[in-house]
């Protein structure tokens, strides 16, 4: 998987839930928690993903992820880049199985 797939699979994941944790990210991404550590302190440095702490119910301290202007427009640039990639390997898949479906 391409890096920039990752990103925007991580930025689309905390527009749509930004309480989610690093653990719940890696969860969902099928990924090492450190490498999603890795990716969203970069998405952090980069100025695309803010966070912000709060007060649990638990007491304990929680992190709330929020893109930022420059993250939700490079979220759009990755997303675009991503349903190019994947339509090419769709038409490419698609070609084959008809080649598959001649050959039997």
């Amino acid at each position: 998987m391409f890096k920039s797939d990752i990103e925007y699979k991580i930025l689309r994941s905390l527009e749509n839930n930004p309480n989610l944790t690093q653990r719940e990210i890696a969860q969902l991404m099928d990924m090492s928690l450190g490498k999603t550590n890795y990716v969203v302190r970069s998405l952090i440095e980069k100025g695309w993903l803010k966070i912000n702490n709060f007060k649990r119910s638990d007491k304990k301290l929680g992190y709330l992820y929020l893109l930022t202007p420059k993250g939700v427009a490079h979220k759009s640039i990755l997303a675009e880049n991503f349903l190019r990639r994947k339509s090419e390997e769709y038409n490419k898949l698609k070609e084959e199985i008809e080649m598959l479906k001649k050959e039997l």
